[in-house]
């Protein structure tokens, strides 16, 4: 380990995968989330000079909600002098307290601190895309244009989103406590988008180290939330979807970190016990026979992951299951992946008709030129197709996404050779 400290990828994703507990903690501590962030952020600077020298701690977390909060009471006590402080018992000085910290994470003290978190983003005082944008930001430390681009919208109107957000949370005095049950069913649909955003988050970032706990912790919340509501379908069918997709990972990516699509994956790679585990839970959701938009999307990855190899699979019953999502859910995304199912039933022409009015509503959607340019590749059209990649690696979000489309060229360039 002591040579890992000195790697700064390691320390960028250990400070990313301890941010939702060290910031729900310390929110519930200081109830502000502007002194939480803040305390957070002072914590990863002391890290990053400490961990090189000294060593990384035993656990991350602990070692962040400990000098994060010590360093926002100093501050606060500078700043002013007439504040009430958290009570004396709460505040240690002491040298060596991560071992008793730790211990306390993981008690009942700070076992619910996220999911509590979770629920105060998703306020009902605040409208539903203002409560997964906040959430986003202060539980997973998305950037602003990382959130944007899950939205769809420019950096300024999510940043803009957000302020207003943190502020409406400010007037009307939210307490810092969990929730009763009444309050949690109502806020359930916000916080399953939220912790599914999440997990896309990671999931489309492909193989950067940086992102990729955010899927883990998706899928821990996901499970949390889960406990909390044992027989509510959606919420089995949101654990199955990101477990099925989690599943692909060991295959996404060959030996030089280059994105493999699902068709061309070694389906021997994809982890059993996940595909197990969420083939079990659509299954149980199904049986209750409430469908909903996640528990059909668990059912287009059970699909893939009942297929042995990719001739397979059951093209035509993933393309009724897009159907009914279309209806319960329309969106011009869930018609872009239809269109891509379409492609494999009725030819790449078909697939171009039904995208084609979906333009100005994708035109800074970076799958929607990607995919045209797939489509338009096997049609033969190449100038079209390179006009299309071209704009979709313009919108590029991740490297991954980039070097996929940049796989494209290279097959258009050796074409025309």
């Amino acid at each position: 380990m002591s040579e890992l400290i000195h790697d700064q990828a390691w320390m960028h994703s250990a400070l990313t995968a301890a941010r939702p507990q060290a910031v729900s903690a310390l929110l519930r501590y200081f109830r502000d989330m502007d002194t939480a962030e803040e305390a957070y952020q002072e914590a990863c600077l002391r890290a990053l000079d400490s961990w090189p020298r000294n060593g990384p701690p035993r656990d991350p977390a602990a070692w962040l909600i400990l000098v994060g909060r010590n360093s926002a009471l100093d501050r606060l006590r500078k700043h002013n002098r007439d504040a009430e402080l958290p009570p004396d018992d709460m505040i240690s000085d002491l040298d060596d307290v991560e071992a008793p910290m730790a211990e306390r994470l993981d008690g009942s003290h700070y076992r619910d601190d996220v999911l509590r978190l979770l629920f105060i983003c998703c306020h009902p005082e605040l409208p539903v895309t203002q409560q997964i944008a906040l959430a986003l930001r202060i539980v997973s430390g998305l950037s602003v244009a990382q959130i944007a681009r899950a939205f769809l919208v420019s950096d300024a109107a999510m940043e803009q989103r957000i302020t207003r957000a943190k502020a409406r949370i400010g007037k009307a005095d939210v307490p810092f406590d969990a929730p009763g049950p009444a309050e949690r069913a109502e806020r359930l649909a916000a916080v399953a988008a939220m912790i599914y955003l999440i997990f896309n988050e990671g999931y489309s970032a492909g193989n950067e180290l940086a992102r990729a706990p955010l899927c883990d912790e998706a899928i821990r919340l996901g499970r949390l939330l889960l406990r909390l509501f044992q027989t509510e379908p959606e919420i089995m069918g949101l654990v199955a979807l990101m477990l099925l997709q989690q599943s692909r990972l060991p295959a996404r990516f060959d030996s030089a970190g280059e994105a493999i699509l699902l068709e061309s994956q070694d389906r021997s790679l994809w982890d059993a016990k996940l595909i197990g585990e969420g083939l079990a839970l659509i299954d149980k959701a199904m049986r209750h026979n409430r469908p909903g938009p996640y528990q059909v999307q668990a059912a287009i990855a059970a699909t893939h992951a009942r297929a042995v190899t990719a001739s397979q699979t059951d093209w035509a019953g993933i393309d009724a299951l897009y159907a009914a999502l279309e209806r319960m859910q329309p969106s011009p995304v869930i018609t872009l992946n239809r269109a891509v199912v379409i492609a494999k039933i009725h030819g790449p022409e078909a697939a171009l008709a039904m995208i084609a009015p979906l333009e100005a509503a994708l035109s800074g959607y970076f799958h929607y030129f990607g995919a045209r340019g797939a489509l338009l590749l096997q049609l033969g059209r190449s100038a079209e197709a390179r006009q299309d990649f071209d704009r979709a690696i313009a919108l590029a979000g991740t490297p991954a996404q980039a070097a996929h489309i940049r796989q494209h060229l290279d097959r258009l360039m050796q074409d025309a050779r």
